[in-house]
């Protein structure tokens, strides 16, 4: 299989066997069909799973003659020696640095590596109880929903009636004790961040961030320190998932220039429920269509913005 695209991204045009995908990851391939003309399986099996799963698809020639060998090729290794091989595949998903993005001018042309961070956020995933009850948090803060969304009491001005911003800070916490409450941080408008993905549990992790595309720059094992990270500045391709192996950390870059309130979450769903993600609230101090869209006329209100009157639009 020759990868040429990884979620959205033009790649460098490798060959794999084998290729590892996450949860919510997605990515392109061609086939080379040169291969004596009859049926061939195209197998599928879990990974780092406690019982392993496997199913299989058929792909056929067209008048081809002669059924798929029942010999399964060997799954790729299991273990920590499974951990490496994985990891090793994933640094090898490099930007095409000369072909076309977006726009009409080479991937290559945005010099990631040369902008000056402006914030580090460093999230490390929990498991926990909170009176009782199985919960879920990033630095000491586990997630719930509020009868109001929060960008309508943000948008409305209420947005101390609603939740409280900066309860998670940019740093963890030491244990595992986590308070339940609406989690938003704020985000200053064009700001460059880092963000680090710090896994402590045995279990692999995987990350979605809406609204914006980031750098995936590192991922090695142990924990992020200043001082010895590695953090490859050219050539990495633009995602908006980001997975996290156990007792690793990962690094991702983003620029915050796309104004709104946005969520970060696991893209396992439990987790996402029961408090493992967070809010993004990135403004625009200018209130300038050029930056955010007002609220629709259609919009349905709710919660305490039901009977307010409606903000002056941006222009």
């Amino acid at each position: 299989m020759t990868v040429v695209e990884v979620e959205g991204s033009h790649t460098v045009q490798n060959v794999y066997d084998s290729l590892d995908l996450h949860v919510g990851q997605c990515m392109s391939v061609l086939v080379t069909a040169d291969q004596t003309p009859k049926d061939y399986y195209f197998v599928v099996s879990s990974r780092f799973a406690q019982h392993p799963l496997s199913t299989v698809a058929v792909i056929r020639y067209a008048n081809g003659n002669g059924a798929a060998s029942t010999e399964l090729p060997p799954p790729p290794p299991v273990g920590t020696k499974g951990i490496a091989w994985s990891i090793s595949q994933f640094r090898s998903f490099r930007w095409n640095l000369t072909a076309s993005a977006a726009r009409p001018n080479p991937q290559g042309s945005y010099k990631y590596g040369k902008i000056n961070i402006t914030r580090t956020i460093k999230l490390v995933n929990t498991r926990s109880s909170a009176n009782g009850k199985l919960r879920f948090g990033i630095n000491g803060v586990s997630h719930v929903d509020t009868e109001t969304p929060l960008k309508l009491a943000e948008y409305y001005g209420v947005a101390d009636k609603v939740f409280t911003y900066n309860l998670m800070k940019d740093e963890p916490q030491e244990g595992n004790k986590v308070e339940v409450a609406p989690n938003v941080v704020n985000g200053t408008f064009r700001n460059f961040v880092e963000i680090i993905f710090e896994n402590h549990e045995k279990t692999i992790q995987t990350w979605h961030l809406d609204g914006y595309s980031f750098f995936a720059v590192a991922i090695e094992p142990g924990r992020w320190s200043p001082e010895e990270e590695e953090l490859q500045l050219v050539g990495c391709t633009e995602q908006e998932h980001d997975s996290g192996v156990s007792q690793h950390m990962g690094a991702v870059m983003t620029t915050l220039d796309n104004a709104g309130m946005w969520n970060l979450r696991s893209e396992m769903r439990e987790r996402a429920y029961l408090g493992q993600q967070f809010y993004v609230s990135v403004v625009s101090e200018a209130r300038s269509l050029r930056d955010e869209y007002s609220l629709p006329e259609t919009q349905e209100l709710c919660g305490i913005v039901k009977s307010l009157p409606k903000p002056a639009p941006y222009t």
